[in-house]
């Protein structure tokens, strides 16, 4: 495997060593038989790897081809429906949206319309024109001296530290110009959130903006943060769709020393948040302390954000809204196909419910306490057309938030480095001079553009559907095709509660054993 190596240095070198007497200038040829041999025999007796020790300078082609594969799929070999977690009839969609350009689509349909799992709607013949004040809507319970008059479709939790400052300044300034709102991320309030958006405070286990140095909640600094006129809801993370159980990941080489005074964290290391809260330990204490947000920040909404895993666990908190009377304002179902920042490959892969499945269960169980029209649900997860939402909300959401198509409409372009500090957009990354190369006016713009695009073909779709205001959309208007190849609609696929069902001694078998089995005592 080495001799072709061997066979070609002894011809080079016999090659310059013949020419060099009587042809001076073929010295300058050492120039590049000198580093071929170098690099030779330090892959034969030195690299780590198996290739380049058995196919030493011409192993390295293959790290070289494996390096832009990346590339090569995204820009030759995906088809438009292909692509990963994104294909590219969405990221173009985005992207048509963001510049305000068309977005009609010509000479039919790409999709297979016929395949197992693909989902449309019933519209019907005779379309109505929804009111434009369907595209709010209201948060805040009965405990709740600050209502929020939220649009249907937000941004979702995108830390500063994931993101650049740049994209984060252009985010803000494009949900101030577009009248929506921007979720901080767990990473904290940043100087840069501060462009006139209204901001969903999102607070994870490691309480960034709030803490102690030991990295326990710190009332007084909540409280100050949170009653900050631009702050309109907190939004409390117990879990995401990326990584369910497992804490926030900021890799070191994400961390400047402008990120680590903003989050009281060290330089120089991995910033991993504690899987779970260490200031409540059940459902019970959990209300408690919601509660006890609420109150602090002057009567905000206050809501949670999780991942659903073991479903008696959610209903163990379902339970304790009972016991103690307490609600949350919201809550935040993040479907398992979420995520935009690092995560360890299994915990995305692996763990958690799907967004449809997810959003069923929590809507169900809302009703079947009696106490679903105390609180909004808001999906997030993989969301990106007008459809989307549709879907979302038939299911059971009351509104939307997104996060990869807003990266998007900054000019993310899915090269898959979120993780790595090499964004070639500048949109994930840390490194100044990368982040530059966003232009917070324009891409502010841009985000405001394909949220007005994005809302007009959501209200155009309800109108398809002869539906006046989305809190009509129900599970019947969407239609699923089956793996044998029969369009079932989505009440018929998902088992939905009546209001108070669960409330009385014999649960429904779908949800009975689980019911059981929670308490609002413990998770």
């Amino acid at each position: 495997m080495r001799i072709p190596y061997y066979f070609s240095l002894a011809v080079l070198w016999t090659g310059v060593a013949v020419l060099a007497t009587f042809w001076r200038p073929a010295l300058y040829g050492l120039w590049f038989v000198v580093p071929y041999t170098l690099l030779g025999l330090y892959d034969i007796l030195l690299s780590n790897h198996n290739v380049l020790r058995n196919y030493p300078v011409i192993g390295h082609l293959r790290y070289m081809m494996e390096f832009i594969s990346p590339e090569i799929r995204q820009y030759f070999i995906e088809t438009n429906q292909s692509g990963r977690p994104y294909n590219r009839e969405t990221r173009n969609l985005v992207y048509a949206r963001a510049e305000g350009l068309s977005e009609t689509l010509p000479f039919g349909t790409q999709q297979e319309i016929t395949a197992p799992g693909f989902a449309y709607a019933q519209p019907t013949l005779a379309p109505t024109v929804p009111s434009p004040a369907s595209t709010r809507i209201l948060i805040g319970g009965p405990d709740c001296t600050q209502p929020y008059d939220a649009s249907r479709l937000n941004i979702s939790g995108m830390s500063f530290g994931a993101l650049s400052y740049t994209a984060i300044q252009a985010l803000n300034r494009g949900a101030q110009l577009g009248g929506f709102a921007h979720n901080t991320g767990e990473g904290g309030i940043s100087p840069y959130h501060h462009n006139g958006g209204d901001l969903i405070w999102q607070i994870g286990t490691a309480y960034f903006g709030c803490r102690t140095p030991q990295g326990r909640f710190d009332p007084e600094a909540f409280a100050r943060l949170a009653g900050e006129p631009q702050v309109r809801m907190i939004e409390l993370k117990l879990s995401q769709g990326a990584k369910p159980s497992h804490g926030g990941m900021l890799p070191a080489a994400k961390i400047s020393p402008e990120i680590a005074r903003i989050r009281g964290i060290p330089e120089g290391e991995d910033c991993i948040s504690p899987p779970m809260h260490n200031t409540f330990d059940s459902p019970f204490s959990l209300l408690q302390f919601i509660a006890r947000l609420r109150a602090l920040s002057g009567g905000k909404p206050v809501g949670i954000k999780l991942c659903i895993g073991r479903r008696e666990e959610f209903m163990g908190i379902c339970k304790a809204m009972l016991e103690t009377g307490i609600t949350p304002d919201f809550i935040s179902v993040d479907g398992a196909e979420g995520g935009t920042g690092a995560a360890p490959v299994e915990f995305t892969d692996n763990l958690g419910t799907p967004l449809n499945e997810a959003l069923v269960f929590v809507h169900s169980c809302l009703n079947g306490i009696g106490l679903r029209d105390r609180i909004r649900i808001i999906a997030s997860g993989k969301i990106a057309t007008g459809f989307d939402m549709i879907e979302k909300i038939a299911l059971g959401a009351d509104l939307c938030s997104m996060a990869r198509p807003m990266m998007f409409a900054l000019g993310c372009i899915q090269a898959l480095r979120c993780n790595r500090n090499t964004c070639p957009s500048g949109v994930a990354t840390q490194d100044r001079r990368r982040a530059r190369a966003i232009d917070v006016t324009s891409k502010a713009a841009r985000v405001c553009r394909f949220h007005q695009a994005t809302m007009r073909s959501f209200v155009n779709l309800c109108g398809a559907l002869g539906v006046d205001d989305p809190d009509e959309l129900q599970p019947h208007h969407i239609m699923r095709r089956m793996a044998e190849g029969t369009p079932r609609t989505c009440a018929e696929i998902y088992p939905y509660l009546e209001t108070g069902a669960l409330l009385g001694g014999s649960p429904p078998p779908a949800y009975a054993a689980e019911w059981r089995a929670a308490s609002a005592q413990h998770f």
